[in-house]
């Protein structure tokens, strides 16, 4: 029996196999932003850094939760930091706010998670929005989800139904968080990666920071 015969469905296979290679490759490096920034968050586990506000705009009519305060975000929920983070953001003496950066099929997903002092949930928490791809591994943005849409609404808080939340890092320089929707509002804060600060106090509905 002739080789020829078989030399079209070899060059077939090896075709397909190399294809199955490509489209795999293509899949992981698509993949890899959401990895490298999840990681470069996670190399400060343990850690705390003082930030500031840049942006802030338009400016508000009625006294300005952050003006005047302390701001520290501490990464501190790194029991599995290759699949989610748990950054508490302190203002002044409150504890009610924690970022939760959670890897997904797909990318990343941040969600907001607020308590009261008691550890209680707010009437509005865990809202946030799932990652555009593929970002970057400096910069990833969360446009809000149909969930958290549907809290705002029934909240009353139709203003936030557009947000779009974003977060940014240059390893051991700077950490920033970011709120934009359509029609000007724009937040920023920048947390300074170079200069650690003592640790916050647990974040309310946490338990009390490990001893260092």
């Amino acid at each position: 029996m002739s080789l020829h015969r078989y030399l079209p469905l070899a060059a077939a296979v090896l075709l397909a196999a190399c294809s199955g290679q490509r489209d795999q490759a293509a899949h992981d490096v698509a993949m890899a932003p959401a990895d490298a920034f999840l990681a470069a968050v996670a190399a400060h586990c343990g850690k705390a850094y003082e930030g500031r506000v840049v942006v802030n705009q338009p400016r508000s009519t009625t006294p300005d939760p952050f003006d005047g305060k302390r701001l520290v975000m501490h990464v501190r929920g790194c029991d599995d930091a290759a699949h989610e983070l748990r950054i508490p953001f302190h203002v002044g003496d409150d504890h009610s706010r924690t970022w939760v950066l959670s890897r997904t099929d797909t990318g990343l997903r941040l969600k907001h998670d607020h308590r009261h002092a008691d550890g209680s949930p707010d009437a509005v928490t865990m809202y946030g929005g799932d990652s555009a791809p593929p970002g970057t591994a400096q910069r990833q943005a969360f446009p809000v989800d149909a969930e958290s849409v549907a809290m705002f609404r029934k909240a009353g808080m139709a203003a936030s139904v557009t947000n779009t939340w974003a977060m940014e890092v240059e390893p051991d320089e700077q950490f920033v968080y970011e709120l934009t929707r359509p029609g000007g509002r724009a937040f920023r804060v920048v947390f300074d990666l170079a200069h650690p600060v003592p640790l916050p106090p647990a974040p309310w509905g946490a338990e009390a920071p490990p001893a260092p």
